[in-house]
Formats: structure tokens, sequence, C-alpha cells
């Protein structure tokens, strides 16, 4: 099946698929099955919304003044920028037809339910999928303060910067905010999300007779650094443990990382295969049985084929042995190469849902 083609449960319903990680014309052309649905719905009707991460570049189109080449520059920028994702789709959302609100100000006044499959850390409303039928807390002025603190505001194109502008000083209107009437009729109710995905691993867990511990605080921050800290906690938790057949534990985290990727890098990977990699540093030489597994789940780590990877005692020396400088692609954001070259990359293909990251480790 190639790339452009979908899959439908039934031939009445119309299916397009769109872009991800970055929007593309499959975007474009999504955006505007929407908004061509959307023109035909009677405003006494009743709208179900399936909502799920991915969605802020799935049906991504530019609001007027940007071009579709200048909101995927804007999205690349943000994805390299090393902001967590409530970050990156409050600024994201500014620049989108469909985010922020907008679509139930277009769907207003009918009856909105949506089901929602929520990426992000504390399942924020406004954040999954840029809060197409959420009200828009963050002004023009807070969006332009937090790209001008991330150095991101003089790289954006002209046309960006001047759409922030207008509506900071008021000659564009600002995104819905809270109390507008555009949100009288919308219900939302999360349905999937990471701490749900950590839950059943967990039950795998015990069915492959393992001890789970699932961790309480939420994976965040720089891919490599979250990556070395996990590692450390592995090694020592295996060394307190007495790893006997009866007593073998997986440590279970979830959440996701960023990967600041600066202006001149070109490295291929994503933050799992980037968390994975500088793991496996510290896990060199572990012993037998020691391996962390980092994976996105939607089965699509970055703008690579693969979910991520898992890494144990060998990872590292079989780099080595291949002829490539782990170190080097580790410090160059040149994961997926480095980690391919040790037979390390876990190819699941694509899941269809996104609730963020998985990172397992386990003594056996």
């Amino acid at each position: 099946m190639g790339p452009s083609q979908v899959i439908t449960p039934d031939s009445s319903l119309e299916c397009t698929a769109g872009d991800h990680p970055e929007p593309g014309q499959r975007s474009l052309a999504a955006a505007a099955a929407l908004e061509r649905i959307v023109g035909l719905i009677p405003r006494t009707d009743e709208v179900w919304l399936l909502l799920s991460g991915g969605t802020s570049s799935l049906i991504a189109a530019p609001e007027t003044g940007l071009t579709p080449a200048e909101l995927t520059s804007i999205y690349s920028l943000l994805l390299g920028s090393g902001l967590d994702i409530t970050a990156m789709n409050r600024i994201r959302k500014r620049f989108s037809r469909w985010g922020g609100g907008k679509l139930a100000r277009a769907l207003a006044p009918a009856k909105v339910r949506g089901y929602v499959v929520s990426d992000v850390i504390g399942d924020d409303l406004a954040s999954i999928g840029s809060g197409p039928c959420v009200p828009d807390p963050t002004t023009a002025r807070e969006v332009r303060e937090q790209l001008e603190q991330t150095g991101i505001w003089r790289r954006l194109p002209e046309s960006g910067r001047s759409l922030v502008l207008s509506v900071e000083s008021g000659n564009r209107p600002e995104t819905p905010k809270p109390g507008d009437d555009a949100f009288t009729g919308v219900s939302l109710e999360v349905i999937a999300s990471n701490r749900l995905a950590l839950e059943a691993a967990a039950r795998r867990a015990r069915e492959l007779g393992l001890t789970p511990l699932v961790s309480d605080t939420p994976l965040s921050g720089e891919a490599a650094p979250a990556g070395a800290v996990l590692a450390r906690r592995l090694l020592d938790h295996c060394a307190q443990s007495d790893i006997q057949p009866e007593n073998r534990v997986c440590l279970i985290w979830g959440g996701e990382t960023t990967v600041s990727l600066g202006e001149q890098s070109a490295g291929l990977g994503g933050r799992c295969q980037e968390l994975a990699l500088a793991a496996a540093r510290d896990l060199s030489g572990a012993a037998e049985g020691v391996a962390l597994l980092a994976a996105g789940t939607d089965g699509r780590d970055g703008p690579t084929d693969a979910a991520g990877a898992i890494v144990d005692g060998r990872t590292w020396q079989a780099i080595e042995g291949s002829g490539r400088k782990p170190a080097h692609d580790l410090a160059q954001h040149n994961s997926y190469p480095a980690l391919d070259a040790a037979g390390a990359l876990l190819r699941t293909g694509l899941t269809g849902t996104n609730v963020m990251d998985v990172v397992i480790g386990c003594c056996l």
C-alpha cells in the first residue's frame, strides 16, 4: 500500500491521510476536506469529534497570510527547538487554520462531543492536537515573548512575525478565549493516554512473570541527558537487586523528551533513539539481561522508519565495531545510523495511536 492510500472501514466514510511530523500536501488536503465537511454540517446537528495526538500536523493548513511552505518551515523550527509539546502547540495553533479553538468557532452553535487520545503530559486538552475545540488562553504577546526567549522569533518567516504582531496590535482577531460562545456546546473526554499505556505495559509485564515498577514522574527534558539518567537508575536498581527468576523486575517510564537540534544539525533520528543511544553509553559493559527499550507509541520516532531502539551492555561497542563513532553520532543527533549499525533499532510499523513514549528497563 502506498503512502497516500488509506483503508476506510466503510465505503460511506471519506478518509484523508495527513503528513506527520511536519505538514505537507496531504495535510493541506486533509485541512481542505475538513473545511468542506464543516460547511455541510447543519448547526442544529450533533458533531462527534475523534481527536488524537499528531493532529497539529495532520490537518495543518496555514492561516491567511502564510504559504504552506512557510507553515512547514515554522513547524520544522519548533520541532528542533527543544520545546516540549505543550509549548510547541501553544505556538503552532497561532499559525494553523484549525488550532486554538478555531474548529469549535466554525462548528458553533452545533453540539460537539469530542473523544480524545492524549499525547501530552497531564492530558491538557488545550495542547492535544493544538486544541481545535478548546479555548486558547495564551495571547499573541505571550507567544511572541516565548519565541524571542527561545531564539526562534528571528528565524521565523517575515509573514509569520507579521501575523503575530498584527494580532498583538489588534489589527487581526485573537484566537477564541475562555468564555467564548463557540465552546458552549462542546464537551471533551480523554479516552486514551500515556498513563493507560503504562498500565497496560505493567499488566503485560506481570503476565510474563516480571514485577513492574512504574514511575510516577513523567519523562521530560532533553533526550540525551534523560537517557543517561535512566540508564544509571536501571544499573543502580539491578545492582541492589538479587536477580533471581522469581525476582525479575522491569522499570517503566512514560512521557516525552525533546531534542534541541540547533541551526546546523543534519543528523537523522528521533527523541527515543537519542535517549537510547545515550543510555547505551552508560550501559556499556553491563551484565547480560540488563537492557532498555525506548519507543514512540505511534511506531514512528522522528522522521524515520523506527519506533525507537533496544540497547544493552553490548550496543555501544557494537556501534564502535561497525566503524562508527557513537559519541560523535550522539553529539550530532545522528542516532539512527549509529543504532542501525548495531542492529538495535526497533521497527514495529505504525500503530495508529500516539500517546507519547514508553521507556522500559529490565533486569533479567
